[in-house]
């Protein structure tokens, strides 16, 4: 069983930026893949970003540049950097482990 626990959501302006974090904790090998997805209101869940064990990491196009993925703590830690945030970033972030566990999300929001 994996426990998955996203934090460093918030209220940011736009082009203003955030770090999420995301901890796993349970039978974690670093071997599987990790990453965020989010859902805004109205919307289907999407991904923004994974990292594999190996290193390789795959980003939306519409975050391409401005977000970065990494993953550290012998693959229990997470984290989304998040700069020049825009307002159609507004979103529920999610964590996967394996696209077999999710986190509870933590809400983003970029506004003026």
């Amino acid at each position: 069983q994996v426990h998955l626990v996203e934090s460093g959501g918030g209220l940011v302006q736009p082009g203003g930026s955030l770090r999420l974090s995301c901890v796993a904790s349970g039978s974690i090998f670093s071997i599987d893949a990790m990453g965020w997805y989010r859902q805004a209101p109205g919307k289907e869940r999407e991904l923004v970003a994974d990292i594999t064990s190996y290193g390789s990491r795959t980003y939306a196009d519409s975050v391409k540049g401005r977000f970065t993925i990494s993953r550290v703590n012998g693959g229990r830690t997470l984290y989304l950097q998040m700069n020049s945030l825009k307002p159609e970033d507004t979103a529920v972030y999610y964590c996967h482990y394996a696209f077999q566990y999710w986190g509870q999300g933590t809400q983003v929001t970029v506004s003026s």
